[in-house]
């Protein structure tokens, strides 16, 4: 057996009991979302393998795993990336083409994980277990710290961008 622990909102420790025997590719989907919620997932190994797991397996169509234990307005939810609309700018590129500009996310889709009835997390991955994660203010707070990923590439990406130039005709 091993343990894995997280620090609950109210400052609590949550403690969730996994077998080792258990199959991975019939995803535990309490387990999932309490990873998705953890600062950084990538850093606890027994989140590592079950979450790119979800990823290969949303990557085929397969819906996000259930958790019945989950507590009122605890979930997760899974959207599709679509580019320029729902993709953050620092991983959004674009090429024009003879007649349109044309737009790609680095990312396929986005896990939200809501704690409580509010935004905790937003998780973008791709099918080969790339994936950064999106705290919410409200996280940040509780968290104290976070794997900082997202915001670090969102300052790289917001210092790339060309100045903005004062239209001299607006009033």
């Amino acid at each position: 057996m091993f343990w894995i622990w997280k620090q609950s909102i109210r400052a609590t420790t949550v403690v969730l009991c996994i077998g080792s025997t258990r199959d991975v590719s019939a995803l535990d989907g309490c387990l999932v979302l309490l990873c998705l919620a953890a600062p950084s997932w990538q850093a606890i190994p027994q989140c590592v393998p079950p979450v790119r797991q979800l990823f290969r397996d949303l990557a085929l169509g397969r819906p996000f795993p259930t958790c019945a234990m989950a507590g009122a307005g605890n979930s997760a939810a899974h959207q599709w990336a679509s580019a320029p609309d729902f993709c953050p700018p620092q991983y959004l590129s674009s090429f024009d083409t003879e007649n349109s500009t044309q737009y790609d996310c680095a990312f396929e889709g986005a896990v939200s994980v809501s704690i409580r009835g509010e935004p905790f997390v937003r998780t973008w991955w791709r099918s080969d277990g790339e994936a950064v994660s999106e705290f919410s203010p409200a996280a940040k707070a509780q968290l104290g710290s976070w794997n900082r990923r997202f915001e670090d590439d969102y300052a790289a990406w917001a210092a790339a961008q060309p100045p903005v130039v004062p239209d001299p005709t607006a009033p």
